[in-house]
This record gives structure tokens, sequence and C-alpha cells, in this order.
């Protein structure tokens, strides 16, 4: 798995490399320092600098890495730099993402039961500990709220509470418009990093967030 992830990182790597930064530029919502040669990108509410000739990314107000999962998502972003059509806000199951489906067992197991074992039972933490992330209040379930990953591509995550009769469910629901941005198997990593990232928070691990 450790060799599958450093093949990609070097794959996006190698795609970032052949694009002129401009062209990048114009369809992300990023901005790009050309005496440095790097990006600075947005990710949950955090600045994160990206040096393409280096090949690392780091918080830009403390320097901290990201994991190898934010890495790959950050470097995905960028790696696919194709014109953004968007579309009015459209909330879809990753069931209804492009091969979402073939996800779903997966998605269940490191989503899905993360948020409900984090949440399921007491729903109202999840507003308490999203605000770190930059989540404001969403429309559904017992409690909701969306953030953005990047600048174009808000989730929003759900919890249904549960009680003695009724089992408590969870999800995460991207708007249809990520497929013109992520592969659909990292949207799947950016849904696995956000629900260990509400966990973390969950159980008071501050530590990373913490100026």
């Amino acid at each position: 798995m450790e060799s599958n992830y450093r093949n990609t990182c070097l794959k996006f790597w190698r795609d970032i490399k052949k694009n002129d930064p401009k062209e990048i530029t114009a369809v992300r919502t990023v901005s790009y320092n050309s005496d440095t040669r790097q990006f600075i990108v947005l990710f949950f509410n955090e600045e994160y600098v990206v040096d393409s000739d280096q090949e690392i990314i780091h918080r830009r107000r403390d320097g901290y890495v990201p994991e190898v999962l934010a890495t790959i998502i950050i470097l995905n972003y960028l790696a696919n730099a194709r014109p953004f059509l968007g579309s009015d806000l459209n909330w879809v199951s990753v069931k209804e993402l492009p091969g979402g489906t073939i996800f779903y067992s997966a998605f269940h197991k490191t989503v899905i039961s993360v948020l409900i074992e984090s949440f399921g039972h007491q729903s109202s933490r999840l507003m308490k500990v999203s605000h770190v992330l930059g989540g404001q209040p969403g429309p559904f379930g017992d409690a909701s709220v969306v953030l953005r990953a990047f600048p174009e591509i808000p989730l929003c995550v759900v919890i249904w509470e549960g009680d003695e009769e009724v089992k408590a469910n969870a999800t995460i629901l991207y708007d249809s418009s990520i497929e013109q941005i992520l592969d659909t198997g990292i949207s799947i990593d950016l849904g696995v990093y956000l629900a260990d990232e509400l966990k973390k928070l969950a159980q008071g691990q501050f530590n990373k967030y913490i100026t």
C-alpha cells in the first residue's frame, strides 16, 4: 500500500510539472509565486505550500507536513488542472459518482462506520469540532455540516442519531461537480481523510491544529 501511494504521488508530481503554472492557476482557485516557484492551496481552511521542485507540501503557517493521504488529494487537485465548468449545488451520494458503487463497501467501512462511531449517539458534537475545519451548519439529518475541502469542492457530513430502537447512520455527500476536479478514487480518499480528521477532533486530538 505504501508503495502504491508513493507511485501515485510521483505520477501526480510529474503531471503538475508538465503543466504551465499559469494554466493551473487559470482553472484552480490557487495562487503561484514565480519567485519561489510554489503554489498556495487552500485545503480545509488552511493554506498549504506546494513546492513541485522539491516535491514537498507543508502548511504555510507552521511548516507541518501533511500525511500521505492529504498529500495525494492536494496533488490530484493540481494535477487534474482542466477547466471547471461548475454547476448549481447538487448533493449526491458516493454511489452516484462515476464508478462510485465499486468503492461503496470500502467507503462504508472507512467513512460511514467511523462517523457513526464518533457522532452517532452525540450528533451535536459534529458542529462543535468541525468548526476547526471551517464547518458550517448543513440542512440534513439530525446534524450536518458543510465543509470545503478546496474552494470548488464542498462536502456535507450528515449524522442521523440512533437510540435504543433505531440504529445510527451517517454519510458524506458530494457536490456532483467534484467529478470535474478529482478522480473518483481520490474523492473516496477525501471522504476517508475527512472522517478520520473529524474522529481525531472528537477524541480531543487538537495538537495538529494548534497554532
